[in-house]
């Protein structure tokens, strides 16, 4: 299944991708996509759905972060030897683990708000997890069972704030929104091997990354085992797994993003992101 949520910012109701792209009104069955909905129960419910009962959204409406109220935003950092190179910096032995805040998440084509002034503002193309159990100290063999699905998430990153000031990278990482996610909740069943998905990302038609998630350092089922061991993991959580190398602060000259700027990225099976980027008002 492909999972989603449209509508205005703040209304989204639940919907889920038919079979001719069309999208699906899951309202009369959950209130939202999150919590329990994401169990394997509650996404065994959602599949014995007769996809044709569902009334079809008529018109393009808005997409909005295919889950809500996440309860944490998790990131790991270098977790592509290349990324690591061109950030100038080693890589790690063990997961680099920081947060975002949950009040940078934002649609798949939402506009991308940079600070007014702002001439540091980067892109970071990522396959993100979402969990849909609650999880604590869970083997590698066991990890994915934990997970609900996978979507598409730009990890974009103010370089000035994560890097040249003192405290840690939330700083840089959680600027309104700095953390579109989607267009859809691609459920796990659909994505039998995640460490094979070439992965994208173009700035006004310009290919910036290009790579698969084989070339991860920590896969997915590492993460997830790793990063439950340091916390508990809760069902809508989202863990965005890094970038292959290709950002704007890896260039020689460094190249960032500027008011005007469209961005196109998209992990394979897992959809594609548009977004423009504006100034924020001063």
């Amino acid at each position: 299944m492909k999972l989603l949520r449209y509508g205005p910012p703040g209304h989204e109701k639940p919907g889920l991708l038919g079979p001719n792209g069309e999208i699906r009104d899951l309202s009369p069955h959950v209130d939202d996509i999150g919590g329990d909905v994401l169990s394997s129960e509650g996404l065994r419910k959602l599949q014995h759905i007769d996809i044709t009962s569902l009334a079809v959204v008529e018109g393009h409406p808005r997409l909005g972060p295919p889950v809500g109220h996440v309860p944490n935003f998790i990131a790991i950092g270098l977790n592509y030897a290349d990324h690591a190179k061109e950030a100038g910096m080693e890589i790690p032995n063990e997961p680099v683990l920081f947060s975002k805040s949950t009040s940078c998440i934002s649609g798949p084509n939402d506009d991308v708000v940079i600070p007014a002034g702002s001439r540091h503002s980067d892109w970071e193309a990522e396959i993100a997890f979402v969990i849909g159990t609650r999880t604590q100290h869970v083997s590698v063999q066991n990890a994915l069972d934990h997970v609900a699905g996978y979507c598409v998430c730009n990890d974009v990153s103010q370089r000035n704030w994560q890097l040249e000031t003192t405290g840690q990278w939330i700083k840089g990482k959680s600027y309104q929104t700095f953390g579109p996610i989607g267009p859809w909740l691609v459920t796990i069943d659909e994505i039998p091997d995640p460490q094979s998905l070439d992965i994208f990302l173009e700035v006004n038609g310009e290919r910036m990354q290009s790579s698969n998630t084989s070339q991860m350092i920590f896969p997915i089922a590492e993460l997830v085992s790793i990063v439950s061991n340091f916390m508990t993991l809760l069902p809508g959580d989202v863990v965005t797994t890094g970038t292959p190398p290709g950002v704007g602060l890896g260039m020689k000259p460094q190249r960032f993003l500027k008011a005007g700027d469209e961005m196109r990225l998209g992990v394979q099976g897992l959809g594609e992101q548009r977004q423009k980027v504006v100034e924020a008002s001063s």
